[in-house]
């Protein structure tokens, strides 16, 4: 089969999403059994074996599956409400805890059996995900190219003589075989962007702490993130809703603040000089993807130096944080030293290089870098980058494996000690048939624009339309919030709507104001706003209104940007609450229309088309 003929097969083929399985599920088209066993058939009629490092036993599994059946037939639609990740099968990296299986790290010296399943496998499964198994990977999560392991070195699931990346191997080419719909992997240094890009897949890698990392192996604490993925945008984003969570038996937990999403476009920064040792197939694969996305209405591109970012990059392993590696594996690497890999023994053992001396050193350089790349980033929203500036074959990998391997962190190394947040998403393939990715990176918490981006992105790239879908669905607060009513330019759909979004607002209520409410079209104002004035008892009425939901620390912001004669005050809505809303001074009201018979501006405005 030609490159062109492999490409344009890989790019059509319909992947099933998990709305795909529920909307089956619903039409009782599908159930959890027969998925179940369609998958335990693939999965042994496959010749991926070194893609699973254990299985859950196909009995249990048949036995969750037809719980899930029964559930179905006795609560019916219900059952989608609380279990949202209904009968969807997934799989986890083996440096991930599973209670009644083992945990290796891709070492069988190392293997335990955990008590319990690390805190995000239970979130899943308690959203009524399937557990599956548990995947191959580098050993002990370091490397970036999937052939670090005694289980075997796990082939890409496109072209099997080239790298599936690492270390979270096994996970993606799970996902990108169909063997199960979604899965979990770990990122450190791009273990959850590199694989993805190599399979054509979604690689989600969270705001570090946002994914409880309870129960992981640990490859450097200070960094590690528990990684998802996925077909495209929206499954990755659903499952990252379900297992993310405040979690206080992880000391790295968090709850950061989240950004909100971009309505006036993106303004994007890309490297001035993007590298991609040699690689010219790949290169003209990038310029073709950011020529797509700069082409989208809503997005400025900005060329900045990267020389920052890969000075960080290279801290990781050519710096002290190769000493937490080391630390991860604690007496194991001494006691069972012949029992590592020994590319693995050889990048860990260089962590005797170094002493306390240097790792505050390196982190006052890291301080530094940090600080350049916060001020050339400052006015713009994401940075975009290739996912690997290259793909080497196994051979090549196994002839230079260290060499090889640096050169696929290139784009991905300086991410978490940057503490940001990134996602993969598949670009334009290759001319020589292999997939090609790129990555959004933005600051921490800049979770939910990134996947809104990226959705939009995706379709550009000739994916599924999801930005509006996902731009919907953010992840709950976990700040101090202020509910704000609206009645005018700032409703759904209407000019000034962007100002609440764009500072994390959400919708949280439609409904009306008391009766004690008169509503006027103001004069002379761009855009056309309306004013509401409370009225004496029982000569007003109900007035339309939408109640947003608006984090404390934006809440300052959006009252300085409102022009007079608006301003903020207390507005009561018909069940007798009360909430900060849009009030008006008296005196603009002399050359107003008196509206109040429309019962809302939205009405007043139809009128007028």
């Amino acid at each position: 089969m030609s490159a062109t003929t492999l490409r344009h097969n890989l790019a059509s083929a319909p992947q099933r999403t998990i709305a795909d399985l529920l909307t089956s599920y619903r039409a009782g088209s599908l159930t959890p059994s027969k998925l179940i066993g369609d998958v335990l058939t693939q999965i042994e009629q496959s010749d991926r074996s070194e893609v699973w490092i254990s299985r859950v036993p196909a009995k249990t599994l048949r036995q969750q599956a037809a719980a899930l059946d029964l559930m179905l037939q006795i609560k019916g639609e219900a059952v989608f409400e609380s279990l949202p990740l209904f009968g969807i099968p997934f799989a986890v990296k083996d440096n991930i805890d599973v209670a009644e299986l083992p945990t290796t790290a891709a070492c069988p010296e190392f293997s335990y059996m955990p008590q319990a399943s690390a805190a995000v496998v239970s979130r899943l499964q308690q959203a009524g995900a399937l557990l599956v198994g548990k995947t191959n990977l580098d050993q002990f999560a370091t490397g970036l190219v999937g052939v670090r392991s005694p289980y075997g070195a796990v082939r890409n699931a496109l072209r099997p003589e080239y790298v599936s990346g690492g270390s979270s191997s096994g996970s993606a080419v799970a996902v990108a075989l169909g063997q199960v719909m979604f899965s979990l992997g770990t990122d450190t240094a791009g273990s959850g962007r590199v694989p993805a890009g190599f399979n054509n897949l979604v690689g989600l890698k969270p705001t570090r702490g946002l994914l409880s990392a309870q129960g992981v192996v640990p490859a450097c604490r200070t960094l590690d993130c528990i990684s998802i993925f996925a077909h495209d945008v929206a499954d990755a984003w659903r499952v990252l809703q379900n297992a993310a969570g405040f979690d206080p038996a992880d000391a790295y937990s968090r709850s950061p603040a989240m950004l909100g999403v971009k309505q006036r476009g993106y303004r994007i920064a890309v490297p001035q000089r993007a590298e991609f040792f040699g690689d010219q197939v790949a290169r003209l694969a990038y310029e073709q993807a950011l020529d797509k996305i700069a082409a989208l209405p809503n997005v400025s591109v900005v060329h900045i130096p990267f020389e920052p970012f890969a000075d960080a990059a290279q801290l990781l392993y050519q710096g002290p944080w190769i000493a937490e590696r080391r630390a991860a594996m604690g007496d194991f690497f001494d006691s069972h030293n012949e029992a590592v890999h020994p590319v693995v023994r050889d990048i860990t053992a260089q962590a005797d290089n170094y002493n306390a001396v240097d790792a505050f050193n390196a982190q006052y350089r890291l301080a530094e870098l940090r600080r350049e790349a916060e001020l050339l980033l400052q006015d713009t929203d994401l940075l975009l980058v290739p996912t690997a500036p290259t793909m080497p074959t196994i051979a090549a990998v196994e002839a230079d494996p260290v060499t090889r391997n640096a050169q696929l962190g290139y784009y991905t190394n300086f991410v978490n000690l940057m503490d940001m947040a990134a996602l993969a998403i598949p670009a334009v393939w290759r001319n020589d048939g292999l997939p090609a990715g790129l990555t959004l990176i933005g600051p921490a918490g800049s979770d939910h624009l990134l996947a809104e981006a990226g959705a939009q992105f995706q379709q550009a790239l000739g994916g599924a339309a999801q930005a509006d879908a996902v731009a919907a669905a953010p992840l709950p607060f976990n700040e101090p919030t202020v509910k704000v009513g609206v009645v005018g330019a700032h409703l759904s759909g209407q000019p000034l709507n962007w100002q609440l979004l764009e500072a994390g607002a959400r919708l949280h209520a439609s409904t009306t104001t008391s009766k004690n409410y008169r509503l006027y079209a103001l004069a002379n104002t761009t855009p056309a706003k309306p004013g509401l004035v409370r009225t004496p008892d029982e000569d007003g009425a109900a007035i339309a209104m939408e109640v947003w939901e608006i984090p404390l620390r934006h809440f300052g912001g959006f009252v300085a940007a409102i022009p007079a004669p608006l301003g903020i005050g207390t507005v009561e809505l018909a069940d007798g609450a009360s909430v900060k809303g849009f009030i008006c001074e008296p005196a603009a009201l002399a050359n107003a229309r008196d509206i109040t018979g429309y019962g809302g501006w939205v009405a007043y405005l139809a009128t007028k088309i």
